[in-house]
């Protein structure tokens, strides 16, 4: 059986890569100004992004959880980071404020769902409304939060280039790096694969499976917060409201559709940057069609509803699972 599992899962991802190979020809061929360098430029950035942003939710959904505050971790932490800049604070403390405001979602989240017990679906949902409501009411004020002159030391972050290549895709790949090292040689990384395997064995073997909890959703908050300011820094600026778009749809794409099994325990960082590949290329081309956002809605929960069939048949969930309902 595991052996068929792990042949399904490698055969999805090559399946993904070459789909994103032949979108990529055909978008060249057919698309005028895909392969400009205005356009590939604004694809690396925006794969980068979404990327980044897989990495964080696969820690998550590798060790059977799921983070929904993702995006308004995000959004709301780096739109706080610009603010305090243009409110006069040095740019370093504001950076390190940032990533504070993240770890502190990111910890709220682990402590409600490893002492609390309540499942991760419900929690980081909650926490995803509580973050960009608070963050709007007592910090942030504002819809568009602009970076003001004295943050312009750190736009190489994402409008940069080190030999040529662009530094959203440097450190993406280096966020992917740490992710995998993480995963694979950390002996935290192994019992979160433990953990998401058989969360039931994982705790009675002795695994500190409530501190792994906390560690996953904190790691995935401050993944985030990078993501956040390569954005900031590639574009100028933060709109809050990409928390209520559907940016949150595209990141549990990339991870189900990349080969990480909803169900826990299976996939890795390769999966993710598989799915990310696919995404951004699809997306862009359908922005380039200029097809209407609702049908790129449609179109993109159709293809997120197909992953999670595949998942569900290649990565069946078992009954402790749907006992908690934690996806």
């Amino acid at each position: 059986m595991f052996g068929r599992i792990k042949s399904a899962l490698v055969s999805q991802e090559r399946i993904v890569l070459v789909t994103a190979v032949i979108l990529f020809c055909v978008f060249s061929l057919f698309l005028k100004g895909f392969l400009s360098a205005a356009n590939l430029l604004t694809l690396v950035r925006s794969v980068s992004v979404l990327g980044v942003l897989g990495v964080a939710m696969a820690i998550v959904v590798i060790g059977r959880g799921v983070d929904l505050a993702i995006v308004a971790t995000y959004a709301m932490s780096a739109a706080w980071t610009l603010r305090l800049a243009t409110q006069g604070v040095a740019i370093g403390p504001a950076l390190l404020l940032g990533l504070a405001l993240a770890v502190a979602v990111g910890l709220i989240n682990g402590l409600l769902i490893a002492f609390a017990e309540i499942p991760a679906l419900f929690a980081t949902l909650g926490m995803a409304a509580f973050v960009y409501g608070f963050v709007r009411f007592a910090l942030v004020p504002l819809v568009v939060v602009y970076m003001p002159a004295n943050a312009a030391s750190i736009s190489w972050i994402g409008g940069g280039f080190v030999a040529g290549v662009p530094t959203p895709i440097l450190l993406f790949a280096l966020v992917a790096f740490l992710g995998h090292a993480f995963l694979a040689f950390t002996k935290a990384g192994r019992f979160i694969y433990a953990m998401g395997d058989n969360f039931a064995a994982a705790r009675n073997s002795g695994a500190p499976v409530r501190g792994l909890i906390v560690l996953q959703y904190a790691l995935s908050a401050a993944i985030a917060y990078v993501a956040g300011i390569i954005t900031a820094t590639a574009v100028s600026s933060v709109n809050t409201n990409v928390v209520n778009s559907s940016l949150i749809y595209d990141v549990i794409l990339v991870v189900v559709l990349g080969g990480i099994g909803l169900s826990g325990g299976r996939g890795g960082i390769r999966n993710v940057l598989v799915g990310t590949l696919l995404i951004g290329i699809l997306l862009n081309g359908m922005t380039i069609m200029n097809i209407q956002y609702t049908l790129q809605n449609v179109i993109r929960s159709l293809i997120l509803l197909s992953a999670i069939v595949l998942d569900s048949l290649v990565n069946p969930r078992d009954e402790q699972t749907e006992q908690q309902g934690d996806i």
